[in-house]
C-alpha cells in the first residue's frame, strides 16, 4: 500500500488454518515490524467458527491478541471485489494523510511541463500530489500560487487557514543558512 500502511489479506479458511499451523503470529509480527499502520483483512462469508474444528475461544483469543496486543485492526470483507474497493479507499486515505501521490512521487523525474509544475507545487507543505492539481487549476501558474495571499489560497478546497499559513511561511520566509 505505502511505506506506512501494509495489509495482510487472508481468506476465512486461511486465517483459521494459519492459527492452527502457527504461522499467523509470525506474519503478524512481520507486519507490525515493517509497517506503521498494519491492517488484517479477512475475506469471505463463511462462518469463521465453523470452517475447521477449532474452538471459537481460540479464534476469539487470536483476534484479541491481534487487536489488543499488536494494535492491528481486523476488517472483514465479503469477497475480492469488496477487498479491492477497501484497498482503493485505504490508498486514497494514505495519499490524503501523507500528502503523497504515489505515482507522482515515483523514482522517475517529471518530464512534461504539467508534471514539473505539479511536482514543484506538491513540495509545498501539506500539499502533496492530492492538492497540487486543484491549486494549479485555480491559480493557473506557480507564480500565481506563490504570489497569492493566505485568503486566496483558502479559496481552494481542502486548503484551510493552517495549511495556507504553512505555504506562505515557506514561500515568504527568509532562508537562514544555519
Amino acid at each position: 500500500m505505502s511505506s506506512r500502511c501494509g495489509v495482510e489479506i487472508k481468506t476465512v479458511e486461511d486465517f483459521v488454518d494459519s492459527i492452527i499451523d502457527g504461522r499467523l503470529l509470525q506474519q503478524i509480527k512481520n507486519l507490525k515490524s515493517n509497517f506503521e499502520r498494519p491492517i488484517i483483512v479477512i475475506e469471505g462469508t463463511q462462518d469463521i467458527y465453523g470452517v475447521r474444528n477449532v474452538h471459537h475461544n481460540s479464534i476469539l483469543g487470536m483476534m484479541a491478541t491481534i487487536a489488543v496486543s499488536y494494535g492491528i485492526p481486523i476488517v472483514q470483507t465479503k469477497n475480492f471485489k469488496e477487498t479491492s474497493a477497501l484497498l482503493q479507499i485505504i490508498a486514497k486515505r494514505e495519499q490524503e494523510e501523507t500528502g503523497k501521490d504515489f505515482s507522482l512521487h515515483a523514482d522517475r523525474k517529471p518530464v512534461t511541463l504539467k508534471e514539473q509544475q505539479e511536482y514543484v507545487v506538491s513540495s509545498l507543505p501539506g500539499v502533496g500530489g492530492i492538492l497540487s492539481k486543484p491549486l494549479l487549476k485555480h491559480f493557473k501558474t506557480i507564480k500565481n500560487i506563490v504570489n497569492s495571499s493566505e485568503k486566496e489560497l483558502q479559496e481552494v478546497e481542502k486548503i484551510g487557514p493552517a495549511k495556507a499559513k504553512q505555504i506562505k511561511d515557506v514561500v515568504e520566509g527568509e532562508y537562514k543558512e544555519s
